[in-house]
């Protein structure tokens, strides 16, 4: 039955995604190199079409065919070896899977399957590479000797996984030709496909081992900017806690460290969360391997206990340190802000009180001016009543100060009653 319903435009290109990195199916005897190409700076925003000209450029070499536009891994044929490219958010990798070992145990020249001018072009640095040998073996005795002929002792990490399907190991040094050097032990009755997945899991585990270590090397990197920031953190709390100076010179002081520790979180953020993501990783890579001890060596996940596990909470630790103390900067700045605003709500309560003081003595002075003025204008007042009401009050008899006598309390309350009036229409 025909069903009308239109996708979603991603749903096929989401489902082949899942689909699109299969495990290359390898038979031992056989042997892998491995390099991941990182950009020093802003590898996040890097020109990735450099990227994919750089492998087209492998390619033509072996007249291979191209990847789509805009792929993000490739997997083929080229020449008498098996090509698997991916690129990742800050790096992209490339290995090359090819039959058979080299007669000298992890001889560089298993490495010259990746052409020096081609690498020379790279367009970034070599963040890891690695050789990784597999072999048949079955028992301790066969690959006990081998082991100590390859790897370092105490560095050495050993472990049956999946389920006895092979044995794996590795140091997690630089050998001499500037590689890392992982071995891989299967008995025969192991599945193609399950070696394939092997070399995927230890070559994944070394690269996201070393992007995490980047971000252990930027914490030692800021560990000295934060020791200085704190002292001077100090600094102006004490000035604080003991009004060395005023809130305003104190308040300018913090906001420099502030803005300082805010720039450093931000510079860090991305490399601090990428790391931690690194890590869940690694621990997930090694997780899926189902270890087994193998004789007494450490596994896998002992070595990253004792040597990868302490530079991750030493991230951590200073992740948090950088929050903290970037937390603690914004609260000073908020108790100096509030200490600020105190002073100055006080100095403004004194002006007020200031303004209120000369308001009363204005009010007094008006009311002594107005008393002056009903004084000054009733006299002149009484002079011009006097003057007019003269010849009638002559007729009465009255004496002129009798008659000034008479009219100066009129006059005085009607010319206050008037000055009174006007007052209290200006208002």
């Amino acid at each position: 039955m025909e069903q009308h319903i239109i996708d979603h435009p991603m749903r096929y290109a989401l489902s082949n995604e899942l689909h699109a990195r299969p495990f290359p199916a390898m038979s031992a005897p056989c042997r892998a190199a491995f390099i991941a190409l990182k950009r020093p700076t802003d590898a996040a925003s890097r020109d990735k079409d450099a990227d994919r000209k750089h492998l087209i450029a492998l390619l033509d070499r072996h007249g291979a065919a191209h990847p789509q536009p805009g792929a993000t891994h490739y997997f083929g044929e080229i020449g008498k070896a098996y090509l698997k490219w991916e690129s990742h958010t800050e790096f992209v990798t490339y290995t090359l899977f090819g039959e058979g070992v080299a007669e000298r145990p992890f001889d560089g020249s298993t490495f010259s399957m990746f052409p020096k001018e081609w690498l020379k072009d790279a367009p970034g640095t070599r963040l890891t590479s690695a050789l990784v040998r597999v072999e048949e073996g079955t028992t301790d005795a066969d690959i006990s000797p081998k082991l100590r002929q390859w790897f370092v002792p105490e560095s050495l990490a050993v472990s049956r996984v999946l389920d006895g399907s092979a044995v794996i190991a590795a140091d997690f040094r630089i050998d001499s030709e500037g590689h890392m050097r992982f071995a891989v032990f299967v008995p025969p009755e192991t599945n193609a496909r399950t070696v394939g997945q092997i070399i995927q899991r230890m070559c994944e585990i070394e690269t996201y081992k070393t992007m995490s270590m980047l971000g252990f090397a930027r914490a030692r990197e800021i560990s000295r900017k934060l020791g200085e920031f704190d002292e001077q953190l100090r600094e102006v709390v004490n000035d604080m806690e003991n009004e060395v100076t005023s809130p305003e010179t104190t308040l300018n002081a913090l906001l420099p460290i502030s803005a300082k520790l805010e720039n450093l979180l931000a510079q860090t953020a991305f490399r601090f969360a990428g790391t931690g993501a690194y890590e869940t990783i690694v621990a997930q890579r090694i997780e899926v391997l189902r270890e087994e001890r193998f004789e007494h060596r450490q596994t896998f996940a002992e070595f990253m206990l004792r040597r990868f596990d302490p530079a991750m909470r030493t991230v951590r630790s200073m992740r948090e340190q950088l929050t903290r103390m970037a937390e603690r900067a914004t609260r000073v700045g908020e108790l100096l802000r509030t200490r600020v605003d105190v002073e100055r709500s006080a100095q403004n309560q004194k002006v007020l009180e200031s303004m209120d003081r000369r308001a009363d003595v204005q009010l007094q002075l008006q009311k002594t001016v107005e008393g002056l003025s009903v004084v000054a204008i009733s006299y002149y007042a009484v002079n011009l009543a006097t003057y007019a009401l003269w010849p009638i009050g002559s007729t009465f008899g009255l004496e002129k100060y009798t008659l000034t006598a008479l009219l100066t309390p009129a006059v005085i309350l009607g010319v206050w009653a008037i000055i009174r009036k006007i007052r209290n229409s200006a208002h």
